[in-house]
């Protein structure tokens, strides 16, 4: 038997296996109330958003020590623990929600910025860490953001 021949045999043969495994896999979550077999997601599904929300990825930045004690455009004083985003057109207060690589975030539109040509959000550097964007410092995120109240 040649080198050609037995490496379809083996081909063929790990096909076959693969297939009678994940049939396998199906029949068995079928068996216990799973229905079918979804993939992981890579992902922690959000929140629903409110009503009127929408959703955006665009890039941002973060953006603070520089700034500390000084007032934003929404008249609060940038401190260190302050949980928050700079946007150019937002109105202050409106919230919006971050996520990147599965991590999330809720903030307040507080400043206006960011002032750096191509990006849209700025996000202060308490927000950037705790959505997991500080040590990659700018870049795409989603924002689900949602419409102010009244």
């Amino acid at each position: 038997m040649g080198l050609k021949t037995n490496f379809k045999k083996t081909a063929a043969t790990v096909l076959a296996c693969a297939l009678a495994l994940s049939v396998i896999g199906v029949s068995i979550a079928q068996a216990q109330g799973g229905g079918t077999v979804a993939p992981a997601p890579t992902e922690p599904a959000p929140a629903a958003p409110a009503a009127g929300a929408w959703t955006v990825y665009k890039k941002a930045t973060w953006y603070g020590p520089g700034f500390w004690g000084e007032q934003t455009a929404c008249g609060m004083t940038l401190e260190p623990s302050v949980i928050g985003v700079a946007h150019k057109k937002l109105p202050c207060g409106t919230q919006v929600t971050f996520s990147h690589d599965g991590m999330s975030v809720a903030a307040s539109v507080i400043d206006r910025g960011p002032y750096t040509k191509g990006f849209t959000w700025d996000l202060t550097k308490k927000a950037a860490k705790k959505v997991g964007f500080l040590e990659v410092g700018s870049g795409p995120i989603t924002a689900v953001v949602s419409p102010p109240a009244g």
